[in-house]
């Protein structure tokens, strides 16, 4: 397990590209038979994704958690985005098609996950953060989930939420945790942009050819940097730090936040002419 220290905003404007790519750029998420995950000591999230082709993975605490399992203290939601698998939790198995998704509670000790087909691997995608309670574990349909459409075409930013892990739908103690898709033509996420200082959030871009990217743009309102973003790379972005992007075509990301509470709409808007 990877491990990134939190970063203060008036250090962060100073950094250079490298520099801003070591701290908040997750490459390399879906290795093959292997599991790959960050922890980030912003909220305390774990960052992760594994691709099982011909081996049955699981999920170990590590030194870093200091605990008996990986859920002993956390909960998780993971969010298939390959070809179809099957995650296990505590024996009971769930089988994820592409798009899929599972909110997994505190206190489940046995999770596994595998694909179906080795020659179209499912890749598994998570975010776990501390928990305080056990929910129940659900297993998430997207064609089950709320969606809110925004943005126009015109604006260049036609886009659908999906929302899987959120208060009255799938409850979990802090978790929050969806899915964006932006419609042809459209490239921009999140803008007008926001902040919010009661929550740290990570994205994952994909669906991305390999000659696409996307320029996802951090730092404060008033000191803005830019992240080059190719398929299947994620963003760590503190709560302090504006997290939007504008893409060379368009593309889908998922979205997961962790911290103060689990409103989606607390959130502190920057008026683009505010923008530098």
């Amino acid at each position: 397990m990877e491990l990134r220290t939190a970063s203060s905003p008036r250090d962060v404007k100073h950094y250079d590209t490298a520099r801003l790519r070591e701290e908040f750029l997750i490459q390399g998420l879906f290795p093959a038979d292997d599991v790959k995950m960050v922890y980030s000591h912003i909220d305390r999230i774990i960052t992760g994704g594994c691709m099982p082709v011909n081996k049955t993975l699981t999920l170990a605490a590590g030194d870093e958690l200091r605990a008996e399992y990986f859920l002993q203290r956390r909960e998780m939601g993971i969010i298939n985005i390959g070809g179809p698998g099957k995650v296990s939790v505590d024996g009971t198995v769930y089988s994820l098609r592409n798009r899929d998704g599972i909110y997994i509670g505190r206190g489940s000790k046995d999770i596994a996950q595998c694909s179906d087909d080795p020659a179209c691997p499912a890749k598994f995608y998570f975010n776990s953060c501390p928990a305080h309670k056990a929910y129940p574990t659900v297993y998430i349909r997207p064609e089950d989930c709320v969606k809110q459409e925004l943005g126009t075409l015109e604006t260049s930013n036609h886009r659908t939420i999906c929302k899987y892990i959120l208060p009255g739908q799938v409850e979990s103690c802090q978790l929050v945790m969806g899915m964006t898709h932006l419609e042809p033509g459209s490239v921009w996420n999140t803008m007008p942009c926001h902040t919010h200082d009661r929550r740290m959030e990570v994205y994952l871009y994909f669906d991305l050819p390999e000659d696409a990217f996307v320029m996802h743009f951090m730092g404060e309102g008033q000191e803005t940097r830019h992240i080059i973003m190719r398929n299947e790379e994620a963003v760590i972005s503190p709560s302090w730090s504006i997290h939007s992007g504008a893409g060379s075509r368009n593309y889908t990301f998922i979205w997961g936040m962790c911290g103060e509470n689990q409103d989606f709409d607390d959130m502190d808007g920057i008026a683009t002419k505010d923008l530098k």
